[in-house]
C-alpha cells in the first residue's frame, strides 16, 4: 500500500490553504480531487477543486463501489474519495493528500491505517472560526450557523487524528505540517 496524507478539519479551518501550500512548497504528494454534490462556489473548478457531480450520480457511484469512502455531510451533499484519484497519485509515485471533512477523514484512516498520516486542523476557537467563515462571504446566515454548529460536533473527532495543530498562524501551521509529513514519509 502506498503512503497518504489525511488533513481534516471544521470548515473555514484553513485545511484548503494548508494543503495547497505543502503541494506548492514540492512535497512529494498528489493532490486527491474529492467528489462532491454540492454547487460549486463561484471560484471553484470541476476536476481541479472537486469533481462536481448531482447527488442521483454520487448514489450511483456508491453503488457501484467506486469510492474508497464518502459521506452524507448534509442532506442530500455528499463528499467521497474516488478509488481511481488515489491510483492515479501512486502511479506518479506520490503520496495521496486527502482535503476531507472529519467523518471522511476518520473513516479513511480506519481504511487505510499506518499508511497514513491523519492531521486535523482547527482554529484557535469557534469565534475565529465563525470569523473567518463570514470573511469568506460565500454562505448564507443559515449556512454559517449550520457549518458552526457541525464544527462544534466535529471537534469532538480530534483525538481520533494522528495529530492536531491549531491554526492560529497560517505559516506556523504549514511549517507544522510539513514537519510532520516529512517524518512520516521517510
Amino acid at each position: 500500500m502506498q503512503k497518504a496524507i489525511i488533513f481534516s478539519a471544521p470548515s473555514g479551518s484553513g485545511k484548503t490553504t494548508i494543503v495547497h501550500k505543502l503541494i506548492e512548497r514540492g512535497l512529494p504528494l498528489g493532490f486527491s480531487i474529492s467528489a462532491t454534490s454540492r454547487k460549486p462556489r463561484n471560484y471553484e473548478k470541476d476536476g481541479k477543486d472537486y469533481f462536481f457531480i448531482s447527488a442521483l450520480d454520487f448514489k450511483t457511484k456508491i453503488e457501484k463501489d467506486l469510492f474508497l469512502e464518502w459521506e452524507e455531510v448534509y442532506e442530500d451533499v455528499y463528499y467521497g474519495t474516488l478509488i481511481s484519484e488515489c491510483n492515479r497519485v501512486w502511479a506518479e509515485k506520490k503520496a495521496v493528500v486527502f482535503d476531507v471533512d472529519v467523518k471522511g477523514g476518520v473513516r479513511l484512516k480506519e481504511i487505510l491505517g499506518n499508511d497514513a498520516l491523519s492531521i486535523f486542523i482547527k482554529t484557535p476557537s469557534l469565534d475565529v472560526l465563525e470569523k473567518r467563515l463570514r470573511e469568506r462571504k460565500t454562505e448564507n446566515e443559515e449556512s454559517i450557523q449550520k457549518r458552526l454548529q457541525r464544527a462544534s460536533f466535529e471537534l469532538s473527532f480530534e483525538e481520533k487524528f494522528d495529530i492536531s495543530i491549531i491554526n492560529d498562524s497560517l505559516d506556523l501551521a504549514i511549517n507544522k505540517s510539513e514537519a510532520a509529513i516529512l517524518s512520516f514519509l521517510k
